[in-house]
């Protein structure tokens, strides 16, 4: 199955940053919504941001606003989430999505990736 593929994620401090990239293998992004979700031991899967096709409009989760960014750049077939004084809280499996939807509750993907993990810990 076609998929898109996540790269950036480690070992990181608290208050530090890390910029996670997501590029799709064989097919074009520039139809699609994407997504940013993660996932944590002993917490249910969070939606942390999403773009629209364009780029025009972003949605971040409250938990995230003001730390992370999303961003794409279609010429690069390529989506970016900058994430800025991260917490410990921010630990998780990250993972990108691409939907003809969009919002922070979209569980509904064409394509998906297998995640990047970032750790946050002194």
């Amino acid at each position: 199955q076609l998929q898109l593929v996540e790269s950036g994620g480690g070992l990181v401090q608290p208050g530090g940053s890390l910029r996670l990239s997501c590029a799709a293998s064989g097919f074009t992004l520039d139809p699609y919504v994407i997504h940013w979700f993660r996932q944590a031991p002993g917490k249910e899967r969070e939606g942390v941001s999403c773009i629209s096709s364009s780029g025009t409009s972003t949605k971040h989760a409250d938990s995230v606003k003001g730390r992370f960014t999303i961003s794409r750049d279609n010429a690069k077939n390529t989506v970016y989430l900058q994430m800025n004084s991260l917490k410990p809280e921010d630990t998780a499996i990250y993972y990108c999505a691409a939907s003809l939807y969009y919002g922070l509750g979209v569980t509904d993907f064409d394509y998906w990736g297998q995640g990047t993990q970032v750790t946050v810990s002194s």
